[in-house]
């Protein structure tokens, strides 16, 4: 399947090394604690947070820490083929990996005998979804005030006729060669997600994990400026309430 053309454009028209349009908005769900709704292109994710709560059943919390929960589903509408609503175990292993991921970003030690629970459900899937999931879930929890060390962003590089290319989508995932799904704690340098599916070169992987490095600091970028444009609207709003 021919996925790069003459000129050395994609299907969708972007250059190997481009991004999709990224959107990110925080506070979207009135009830969650903390909420936060991502776009890689078409691929959209909305994340929730409830917690730190009262763990139940008490037999499994923690004496030293909070214990946290994450589910990653796909809605039965977000393929092009209906999906059953039912977990599958692509899904139970993915929340596995995204818990694993954001565990280490998180101050649990803060919160003994608690939960903490994440709830990402993916909207419409075009590609990239664990890593725009966990971008995701990490804003939820910074929405939700739960102290960090750091957000997490995440991005995916793929091959694709023989060219590494940034932030595949489902065309590309699924009629590549290679996908290298990565998620940082970009200020801290640190890795909390790499995978690999597919073969790369020596070189080949060094030069798609530079391509991701340089991708996350900019998600990492919009991740904050997010933060930064609720919590001033958050301020507005309260100064026209108390002037009101």
């Amino acid at each position: 399947m021919k996925l790069i053309n003459e000129d050395g454009l994609r299907i969708d028209g972007r250059r190997p090394d481009q991004m999709r349009p990224i959107s990110m908005s925080v506070g979207v769900l009135k009830n969650a604690q903390g909420s936060a709704l991502v776009s890689y292109g078409k691929t959209t994710v909305i994340a929730a947070v409830y917690g730190p709560r009262e763990a139940l059943p008490r037999h499994m919390t923690l004496p030293d820490r909070a214990i946290l929960r994450v589910r990653y589903h796909m809605a039965p509408f977000s393929t092009t083929e209906r999906k059953s609503p039912a977990p599958t175990r692509r899904e139970v292993e993915l929340s596995k990996v995204i818990r694993e991921s954001l565990e280490s970003s998180i101050f649990t030690e803060l919160y003994p005998r608690t939960t903490i629970d994440i709830f990402i459900e993916v909207l419409q899937a075009d590609g990239g979804t664990r890593t725009t999931s966990l971008t995701a879930a990490s804003l939820a929890l910074a929405d939700a005030g739960i102290p960090m060390r750091d957000l997490i962003a995440g991005v995916a590089v793929g091959k694709v006729n023989g060219k590494l290319v940034l932030d595949i989508n489902e065309a590309e995932d699924s009629g590549g060669e290679a996908d290298m799904p990565v998620a940082m704690m970009p200020n801290l340098g640190k890795i909390v997600l790499l995978q690999l599916n597919g073969s790369l070169t020596r070189d080949e992987f060094k030069e798609a994990l530079r391509m991701a490095t340089k991708a996350i600091r900019e998600i990492y970028l919009i991740q904050k400026q997010t933060l930064r444009d609720n919590y001033a609207r958050m301020t507005e709003e309260e100064k026209e309430a108390e002037s009101a």
